[in-house]
């Protein structure tokens, strides 16, 4: 069954259909077919698909005549399910049929061996035909750092902060996605933080709870008022009365420790999928590792690394 997290990502472009071209054009490089506007259809195909094989929202692209220019099948997936390698084609050849426009499939998957998975060519048969899905995840969506660009790309924010919430610049991405969040009414603004929040795992919450505690203790609003509410008052209370002065004198220590967890996270990781092996001395070196700075700099070193003495330099 459906989460809220999983049809909150669907209403995202539900609500902004323009979102989805954009997106092709701008992190796929694709040649998005002109066209002067975008709607959502998924009604339509009530009478050609049966239930199991109903897509989570279709999009229409249309040119200055009216003219169908090219038909967008959107999925959210949050895991892997080996069925979709059979519906997604379904989806593609009864639109295609339908609407007599090229049709592709868009796949929001934010953890990145899901998005991996979802990637991959659907063979149809013999190799001599197949589907490929774009998916937005990890690899394709961009961390959204900078505040000022978050408010331009809000629901790309939003995305970003869902794909890249948990990574080494985790912190950043969100506290740049909740800024942008108070620009919106309030009803929207709150299923975009439920969102975000969900998505997080304890230690990204953790040290966003503490992040939230600190500006307010400081008097700094920099958050929207929901999020603000997300510290109980009792907890701020304490603060403010030097019963958790740990907290704030350790500089947000917490916040600190979920960091380098990540980025060690993210090392190993890579150290993985490069094929490298660390002894357990190496292991036990990063573990211990409680500097920042490094951890970013073994990072960079991964990239062309042949062995770990390449890495850890």
């Amino acid at each position: 069954m459906p989460t809220l997290e999983h049809n909150a990502l669907v209403e995202i472009f539900r609500e902004h259909p323009e979102l989805a071209p954009r997106l092709l054009a701008t992190l796929f490089h694709v040649e998005v077919p002109p066209h002067v506007s975008v709607a959502v259809v998924e009604s339509s195909l009530d009478q050609l698909i049966p239930v199991e094989f109903r897509a989570d929202l279709v999009l229409e692209l249309r040119d200055a005549s009216g003219a169908l220019t090219l038909a967008i099948v959107l999925e959210v997936q949050r895991d892997e399910d080996p069925d979709k390698k059979f519906s997604w084609p379904t989806y593609v050849t009864v639109v295609r049929a339908r609407k007599r426009c090229g049709t592709i499939v868009l796949v929001v998957a934010p953890d990145a061996g899901v998005a991996t998975w979802a990637a991959e060519n659907i063979d149809l048969g013999l190799g001599l035909g197949h589907v490929e899905p774009l998916v937005l995840g990890p690899a394709v969506v961009p961390e959204i750092t900078d505040p000022a660009e978050a408010e331009k790309e809000i629901e790309l924010a939003v995305l970003s902060a869902v794909v890249h919430g948990n990574g080494p610049n985790g912190l950043t991405v969100v506290q740049s996605a909740l800024a942008a969040l108070g620009r919106l009414d309030q009803e929207h603004a709150a299923v975009y933080f439920h969102v975000i929040w969900n998505g997080l795992r304890e230690p990204m919450r953790r040290a966003l709870e503490a992040l939230v505690m600190e500006r307010q203790i400081e008097g700094e609003a920099t958050f929207p008022p929901f999020v603000q509410k997300l510290i109980d008052r009792g907890k701020l209370e304490g603060l403010r009365e030097g019963k958790l002065d740990g907290l704030r004198e350790g500089k947000l220590e917490g916040l600190r420790e979920g960091e380098l967890k990540a980025k060690r996270g993210t090392l190993l990781r890579l150290l993985a999928r490069a094929g490298i092996m660390l002894s357990e001395c190496e292991s036990a070196r990063v573990q211990a590792c409680t500097d920042i700075a490094t951890l970013d700099r073994w990072i960079d070193n991964v990239l062309g690394a042949k062995e770990a003495t390449d890495v850890l330099s």
